[in-house]
């Protein structure tokens, strides 16, 4: 017997009041009870019962000991519970949230992974770029941009999302290399906008490390990301966009990042966000196979853009 089992014996012994009530449901002689809790106390340093003949009460100890052992045998239980559900094969409904573009991207793709290991298990996917209620919608999982703030929310992070300046070779060959905040500021520019919202501001640090923002001067305002890109590739304007929005258009030259050397605040983290802590298995297993699909560490996406790890950082 080892010392957590020694630890869940001693719970045992004060749950049913004495070591022979123990040794009769464990079908074993008295004594091999005594002479275990004998050896917790010795292991420990400490006693733990105050024993006589009619009697057992705890001492201080002992009645700290008894809240370890609580807690532990709740540790194991929840631990069965997991392994079972791991053993479970899931079914049912698994129904998903998640922003527009990031749901055709990349949650399509792990939905397309995840049934082909679990077919019993039916997809519900709702793309929209508005904050939803979880709970209140019935949702199992949502795709989220930032941590939940004063929520009941469990969350588990996806992937970190970092901004980027582009502008299509057009638009730099007309308007040449753009190479001070100023001259940004001055470029006619494509933003994301939608009721009571307006993305035209970005953080960035200076060359003495302090927080600045530059102001971006709006010639087009849309409330979808990608076409956003698109107006950057159009030539007419030039865009601030995040890392998970380019695909291939700057590894084939058609968008290139300007003003690199320029410390931007990264824009978020995406974070998978669910009910309950005891989630059904069918929950954490399509979560697991959205990380497998973003990436573990790096997400994909910074591949997308060579040399991203060197530029736009705050060094």
């Amino acid at each position: 017997m080892d010392f957590s089992s020694r630890l869940l014996l001693l719970l045992d012994v004060v749950e049913l009041g004495s070591f022979t009530n123990v040794a009769e449901q464990r079908s074993v002689d008295r004594s091999v009870i005594s002479k275990q809790i004998s050896r917790l106390e010795s292991e420990l340093g400490v006693r733990l019962l105050n024993r006589s003949t009619r009697s057992l009460s705890l001492t201080a100890a002992g009645k700290e000991m008894m809240n370890q052992a609580r807690a532990l045998r709740v540790l194991l239980n929840e631990t069965h519970h997991l392994a079972q559900n791991y053993h479970a094969e899931p079914k049912g409904v698994l129904r998903i949230s998640s922003t527009s573009l990031f749901g055709r991207q990349y949650v399509q793709k792990a939905i397309a992974t995840f049934q082909q290991n679990y077919p019993e298990v039916d997809i519900e996917l709702r793309l929209e770029d508005r904050l939803v209620d979880i709970v209140g919608e019935g949702f199992d999982i949502g795709i989220r941009i930032g941590k939940p703030k004063n929520s009941s929310l469990v969350t588990r992070k996806i992937a970190r999302d970092r901004l980027l300046i582009v502008a299509s070779p057009s638009f730099i060959a007309q308007h040449g290399e753009i190479k001070t905040v100023a001259a940004l500021e001055a470029l006619p520019a494509a933003v994301y906008a939608a009721p009571g919202l307006l993305l035209d501001q970005f953080g960035y640090l200076d060359d003495q490390q302090e927080s600045q923002h530059l102001k971006l001067n709006v010639a087009y305002k849309v409330n979808d990301v990608e076409l956003i890109k698109k107006a950057a590739l159009s030539g007419n304007m030039l865009a601030v966009v995040t890392a998970q929005m380019i695909e291939g258009e700057v590894l084939d030259g058609q968008l290139v990042p300007v003003m690199t050397h320029l410390n931007l605040d990264d824009f978020g983290t995406f974070y998978a966000v669910y009910p309950h802590r005891d989630a059904p298995i069918k929950t954490k297993l399509f979560i697991d196979t959205l990380k497998t699909i973003v990436g573990e560490d790096v997400p994909v996406w910074e591949s997308n853009i060579p040399h991203f790890d060197t530029l736009y950082t705050r060094t």
